[in-house]
Order: structure tokens, then C-alpha cells, then sequence
């Protein structure tokens, strides 16, 4: 370690220059690093349920569109100016490259009005374009329509939708349709590598052309709202879809991550000046934090690796890491300059990079530790999370302890190192509260610890995406008005498998198969959150209104079916029954904003409620967006709870053999038990649900409370070799206490800057990351100073 310290004091440019270079190389692959939204980012590849819904998306055939509410300020939905607006947008959507139809309620067909349903039909003869019907006639036919309500119009028929539905690229979906009939064999089987290796094959094949139709779709949806623009002030305008859901997402990242950025950036100097008052120690720490950050965002993005809304705070994540880092080393130096008077600043540099590269070191490998939690969830981009604040905590360590030292050994000595007063203050009465109240506080550690674990049982999981935003922007309120107006937002669909016995060779569908449609869609419309539930049993409604009211036999469906022309056939029954397969597909929406709504419970009773009506269990399944989402969720929640007794048990096995004390490491470890139990305890406590970005703070609290541990601990043994275990103490108060108290103080204050975001999980982030970090402080100095001082012997004492 000496020769390393002095071969960076002595070749301190050669060590800045090559950070320089390095900043410039990889900050030129900066451009290339993005944020991927898409509702695939939030999957499990080889997950079975995600393949099943691949293989449903292609027998349906469900096609990419977005949903445009019109919702008029003056005036009704069924008039002359609503139909001339409708007409003028659905034109101008129509001229966008890639949009394959417009539909809204002038140009569907509105068989209702048929007279009988014969082979000659033309729907395109039967709509508003064609019979142009007047506005009362059109209210009466869209009221209660089987077809249309929740979809072009709501219930209080106080607004309409316009669907734009866009081309397939025809590459992707046979790339697409190839990985899935690859991956299908994970159904019955298990994926040989040779399978794997292909699929590999095919993503990178897939991948330029998703990213060119990523841009398409974003360049699409700002055209949207251009064209809809100049109809504001006449109407209330709302767009919906799974596409501008990912892009308002990416657009509030991108915004918190420049904004709020900035804003951390900003209140992390000005507490920096404020507590070591020379700009050196502002400028210094900065440059570290953002060359470590340009060097990981550069290597991702010459990588190719992606942040996701799960990842999107790994940057603030790595500044918490290089500072926390930094501060220990300015801490250190400081003493050090205070301790050695006539030192020159090469040995001060030299003693403090030699003091703190093992406790450095060590803290860096226990939170990848912790960070490695992430590991075991078996989701891909909780996994990748784990990877990328693995990798930005090594090259956070690379550049604290190298490039640190090799800035401040050109600077000249400044001996300026007298502590503030209210610093002075907290960690003399946090010493005095340990070293005097030792029992007490192990009792209380221990009764906040039942406690946590009471809370942690009363943990949820959250996947309603609505609530991620804050009630006053833009996409809540599009997204909760298309949620409550018009049939829900998040998919799901129940595919039912016509039983043998139901399935007759002279007829398309048998009454039974009718009958037992109808008992579930019957259950399903029963929930509060259940919207728009749409299927076969919606046509045959439609045909009983055409029939005169009277249902059609399954005969006359049959000959009905076989009647009419193939293509609208296809046009209006092939997204909900699948001969080749006899299946038959309940499309249906969750109303998100349901008050109260337990997704795991609406799931089981669904199911429960399917089979209480005489319906088959293995002849009906789940699928599409929203039993994916409770999955991954449930899944992650069953993984981090698993997994967190085996990352206690690795750290435990770190720390024993960083300290080779049995009984040191055990010490170690019960403060950050204690940490990440308290977190999540609180969390349960205050109903503060889990969802796909909290859920990481399990391994953010480790990371962080364990870092303390470390320089904590570090210094005590060493102190242990010549002291008493109360003075120990007492001289690692004096040295580290004040580098985790600022470290804490300027973090929390910085990070809570995100409570004025609009994404409510950046809004969480911080308040959690700021609480981890007073909780890692409080525990790591009262209670493990208590222990330590408890169950140690010093020299003094042996």
C-alpha cells in the first residue's frame, strides 16, 4: 500500500490525465445510453405466463394502437361540431407513416341498424359516413351498445374515443414469432443451449429495429399532440395506450434526471461548503462524483445496457457511493493534517490513501454484497440493476481512491480542520446516549426489531402504474379519465379452451359453448374493478338486437358465421375466437383507480369465482399485462424476502473474513439487520406499498448501512490494538462519526429534493434513501458502538 500511495502522490498528472482521457473516451458513448420504458423491459423472458401471453398476442392477433379521448367543453358528443372535429383529426391521424386504420363512431359499422345479417352485408354500407344518421338517432344507437360502449363512448356518453391502429413491422413479428415458438418449449421442456444461443441470435437481429421503431412511436405521439392541439379549446383531449404510458415515462425521467440532478448536484456544494467551508473540498468531491458518473453511464452506453424505470436511480445511486467515499477520505486527511503539523501534503496524501484503502475496499465489496441481492430476484431487469450498481461501485471506488489522492496532492497544505460546533454537538450526545445507555438501547434495537418484523408482514406489492404519477400532471389525469371513462387501462384476458364434449362438426359454436361464455363474463362484470369486458357473447347480442330481439340458435349462428364474407368475419370475430385452436378469447380492462384494490386477491377470487360456475379449471387461462405485472411482483417481493437471509448470511461470511472475529462479524452484521428490517418494517407500517422501484431499497439500505459498518468497525479494531474498548470508542467517534454524520446530512438533505417530483416513485426513492441513511446512522453510532464497547476487550483489558 505505501508504494502504491506514493506512485500516485508522485505521478499525480499521469493519474488525472488518464482519468481525463478515459472521461473523454467513454463520455463520447454517452449519446448511446438510453432509457427503455416499454412494458417489455418489466418481464420475465422465460417466464411461462410471459410466453403463454406471447403465444395468445399472436393466435388474436391484438394490434398496436392509441387511444385519443374527445371529451367536448361545450356542447354534446352527438353533434354536428364534435362529428366535423372527429372527421378533421381522424383525417390528420390517418396521413401519420405508419397508422393503418382510424377508427372512431362516424365510420364503424352499426349493425344494429341491419335488418338481417346475410352474406351480401357490406358493413362499410352501414355506418355514419355512408347512412349519415342524425345526431339523435346516433346517441340512441351508441347508448348501451354491446360493441362500442367503453370503447368509442363512455357510459354518460359524454365523451368518445378515436382508436388509431398502427401497421405491424413485418420483420419484428416474424423475429418476434420465431423467439416465442423458440421459447415455447420452456411450456413442457427446458431450453437446450443451442435454443438459447438462437434466441440470443434473434434479439440482436430484433434489436436496431426496435430501437428505429421506439423513435418512430415517440416522433408519433408528439405528432399526436400537435395535431390534437389547435381542438383544446374546444374539447378536452386525453391519449392512452401502453406506448404513450412509456413515453411520458421516459419523458419524466429524462426531466428528473436534469432537473432534479442539477438540483442534488447544487445542494450537495452548497452543504459541502457550508460544512468544510474552502472551495477545494467542493470542487474536488464533485469532480469525482461526475467523472465516476460519466464513466459508468459512457461504459453502459458503449455496452448497450439500458436503464429501465427499475434502474432510472442508479445515478443518484453512484453520487450517494463517490461521495459517501470521498468524505471518508476528506475526513481522513483532515485528521491527519490536524495530527501531523509538520507533515508535508505528499505524506498526508500518502498516510490518508494507506488508512482508508481497506476500509475503502472492504465497503465497496460488502455492498456489492448487497447490491447482489438483486441478483437472485431471477427477473432480468432487476438482475441487470443488480449488475449496473455493481459495476458503478467498483468504478466508484477506482476513481475516490485514486483520483482523489491525486488531485489533493497538488494542492497545497491548508490546515483548516476545526469541526462545526452542531456537529460537535450530535456526535458527543449520540456518544454519551451509547457509552451510557448500552442496555437499554440493545433492548430497544431489539423491540424496533420485533416491531419491523410486524411491519414487514404487512407488506404489498403495487403495480398500478396511474399511481406512479402525481394527481396534477398530464398523464394521471389522461390516464385515469381513459382509466374511468372508458373501460379500464391495464389488460386482461381470459382465454377459454372449447372442452371436447362442447365441440360439435356441424356447428361453429355450440350453445353450451355459448352458455358457458356467458357465466364468465357474467362473474368477471361482477367486480368493481372489472371495465370493458368484451367477446363473442357481445356479438350475440349484437345479432339479438338484429334478430328483433330474439337470441339466435347456434344453428343460425353457424350458417351466419358461414354466410359472411371471410374478411369481416375476421374483421369482427378473429381478436376473440380462434377456430384452429377452438379457443375463445374475454378481452377485458382493470380500472386501476379502483380504491382499495388487492391484485393478488381480484386475481385468486377471479379464478375461484370462473370455477364456481361449473367451469373447468385447466380449460380456462389468465393473461396479458396485468397477471404479468402481478407476477414479476409477486415474484420479486417472495425473491427479496427469500433471499435476504442468504445475503446476511454472505455478508456475515465478508465480514468474518475482513475482521477474523467470529464474534466482531456478528457484531457487524445486527445493525444492518436492523436497517433493512426497519425500512421495510416502516414501509409496512405506514402502508407504503412495494412496487417495481422500491423494491430495491432493500439492497440500497444494505449497501448503505453497511458502508458505516465498515469504516466504523475498521477503525475501532485498529484503536482496539493499543486501548481499552471504551476509548476505542470513544477515538473512533472522533475520527469517523463526523465522516458518517456529514455523509448522512448531505445526502438526506440533497436526495429529498426528489419529493418534488412528479413520478411518485423517484418521490419514494428519495424519502427511503434519505430515511436508510439516518437509520444506517443512528445504528451504527448508538448501537454498535454499544455492543462493540460491551462485548470487546481492548489491549488494556486482556
Amino acid at each position: 500500500m505505501p508504494m502504491l500511495a506514493r506512485f500516485i502522490t508522485q505521478h499525480n498528472k499521469l493519474m488525472i490525465g488518464l482519468f481525463v482521457l478515459l472521461s473523454l473516451m467513454l463520455g463520447f458513448f454517452v449519446q448511446n445510453f438510453r432509457i427503455d420504458a416499454s412494458a417489455e423491459t418489466l418481464l420475465l423472458k422465460n417466464n411461462k405466463l410471459y410466453i403463454e401471453s406471447q403465444l395468445i398476442n399472436q393466435r388474436f392477433a391484438p394490434q398496436e394502437f392509441i387511444l385519443v379521448a374527445y371529451e367536448p367543453k361545450e356542447g354534446d358528443v352527438f353533434s354536428e361540431q364534435s362529428f366535423q372535429a372527429i372527421t378533421q383529426l381522424s383525417k390528420a391521424f390517418s396521413q401519420l407513416d405508419r397508422v393503418e386504420a382510424v377508427t372512431h363512431i362516424l365510420n364503424v359499422p352499426l349493425l344494429s341498424q341491419v335488418e338481417s345479417l346475410d352474406a351480401k352485408l357490406n358493413p362499410d354500407d352501414w355506418t355514419w359516413q355512408a347512412k349519415r344518421f342524425s345526431p339523435e338517432n346516433m346517441r340512441q344507437i351508441f347508448n348501451e351498445h354491446p360493441l362500442y360502449t367503453d370503447l368509442l363512448v363512455n357510459q354518460a356518453m359524454s365523451a368518445t374515443a378515436i382508436q388509431i391502429v398502427f401497421k405491424k413491422d413485418e420483420r419484428l413479428s416474424v423475429i418476434y414469432q420465431d423467439i416465442t415458438q423458440l421459447q415455447k418449449k420452456v411450456l413442457s421442456d427446458e431450453l437446450s443451449e443451442d435454443d438459447q444461443r438462437k434466441i440470443d441470435e434473434l434479439r440482436q437481429e430484433a434489436d436496431p429495429l426496435e430501437q428505429e421503431l421506439n423513435k418512430q412511436r415517440q416522433q408519433e405521439i408528439a405528432d399526436i399532440y400537435k395535431i390534437t392541439e389547435p381542438f383544446e379549446k374546444q374539447a378536452t383531449i386525453y391519449l392512452g395506450g401502453a406506448q404513450v404510458l412509456a413515453f411520458q415515462l421516459i419523458d419524466i425521467i429524462q426531466s428528473d434526471l436534469v432537473v432534479f440532478g442539477s438540483a442534488i448536484a447544487l445542494m450537495i456544494c452548497l452543504l459541502l461548503f457550508v460544512i468544510f467551508q474552502q472551495l477545494r473540498w467542493v470542487f474536488i468531491p464533485i469532480i469525482c462524483c461526475a467523472i465516476s458518473v460519466v464513466l459508468t453511464i459512457g461504459l453502459f452506453g458503449l455496452l448497450d445496457l439500458r436503464t429501465t424505470v427499475i434502474s432510472s436511480n442508479f445515478v443518484a445511486l453512484q453520487l450517494i457511493l463517490t461521495l459517501a467515499i470521498v468524505i471518508h477520505l476528506l475526513v481522513e486527511y483532515r485528521q491527519q493534517a490536524e495530527q501531523q503539523p509538520k507533515a508535508s501534503q505528499q505524506q498526508l496524501v500518502q498516510q490518508t490513501f494507506i488508512n482508508k484503502l481497506s476500509p475503502c475496499f472492504y465497503a465497496g465489496l460488502t455492498t456489492c454484497v448487497g447490491f447482489g441481492s438483486l441478483l437472485f430476484s431471477g427477473i432480468q431487469p432487476v438482475v441487470s440493476f443488480g449488475w449496473m450498481m455493481i459495476v458503478a461501485m467498483i468504478i466508484s471506488i477506482l476513481v475516490s481512491l485514486i483520483l482523489f489522492p491525486a488531485m489533493v496532492s497538488m494542492l497545497k497544505r491548508q490546515d483548516k480542520t476545526q469541526y462545526h460546533r452542531l456537529s460537535q454537538w450530535i456526535i458527543n450526545g449520540l456518544q454519551q446516549i451509547s457509552m451510557g445507555h448500552r442496555t437499554l438501547i440493545m433492548f430497544i434495537s431489539l423491540g424496533l426489531l420485533i416491531g419491523s418484523a410486524i411491519g414487514l408482514s404487512k407488506l404489498s406489492v403495487e403495480n398500478s402504474f396511474i399511481n406512479y404519477f402525481d394527481k396534477s400532471t398530464r398523464v394521471f389525469k389522461e390516464l385515469s379519465f381513459i382509466d374511468q371513462q372508458f373501460g379500464g387501462s391495464t389488460q386482461l384476458d381470459v382465454i377459454y379452451t372449447i372442452p371436447q364434449q362442447q365441440q360439435k362438426k356441424d356447428l361453429v359454436l355450440s350453445a353450451e359453448t355459448v352458455q358457458s361464455l356467458q357465466k364468465v363474463q357474467f362473474v368477471m362484470k361482477q367486480f368493481e374493478a372489472m371495465g370493458n369486458v368484451t367477446s363473442i357473447v357481445n356479438f350475440t347480442e349484437l345479432a339479438q338486437i338484429i334478430n328483433q330481439g330474439k337470441p339466435l340458435t347456434e344453428y343460425e349462428l353457424t350458417v351466419i358465421y358461414r354466410l359472411i364474407d371471410k374478411s369481416l368475419t375476421e374483421q369482427l370475430l378473429g381478436s376473440y375466437f380462434s377456430v384452429q385452436t377452438q379457443q375463445l378469447r374475454i378481452s377485458s380492462r382493470i380500472k386501476d383507480t379502483t380504491a382499495n384494490l388487492n391484485r393478488a386477491e381480484f386475481i385468486e377470487t377471479l379464478k375461484q369465482d370462473i370455477e364456481g360456475v361449473s367451469i373447468v379449471p385447466h380449460s380456462f387461462v389468465l393473461g396479458n399485462l396485468f397477471v404479468l405485472y402481478q407476477d414479476i411482483l409477486q415474484r420479486l417481493f417472495s425473491s427479496q424476502i427469500l433471499t435476504m437471509g442468504i445475503v446476511y448470511s454472505a455478508l456475515f461470511v465478508v465480514l468474518l473474513g475482513i475482521f477474523r472475529s467470529f464474534k466482531i462479524a456478528l457484531i457487524a452484521i445486527i445493525p444492518n439487520i436492523l436497517s433493512t428490517m426497519l425500512i421495510l418494517g416502516i414501509m409496512g407500517w405506514f402502508s407504503i406499498p412495494l412496487d417495481l422501484m422500491t423494491i430495491t431499497i432493500v439492497a440500497i439500505a444494505m449497501g448503505i448501512a453497511v458502508d458505516d459498518t465498515i469504516h466504523f468497525v475498521h477503525r475501532f479494531t485498529k484503536e482496539l490494538r493499543s486501548r481499552s474498548a471504551n476509548d476505542a470508542v470513544e477515538a473512533t467517534y472522533g475520527s469517523i462519526g463526523f465522516a458518517l454524520l456529514y455523509t448522512s446530512f448531505i445526502i438526506t438533505l440533497g436526495f429529498s429534493l426528489l419529493s418534488f417530483s412528479d413520478f411518485v416513485p423517484s418521490v419514494m426513492f428519495g424519502l427511503l434513501t434519505g430515511l436508510a441513511m439516518m437509520v444506517a446512522l443512528l445504528t451504527d453510532l448508538t448501537l454498535l458502538p454499544a455492543m462493540l464497547s460491551r462485548f470487546c476487550k481492548g489491549a488494556e483489558q486482556k
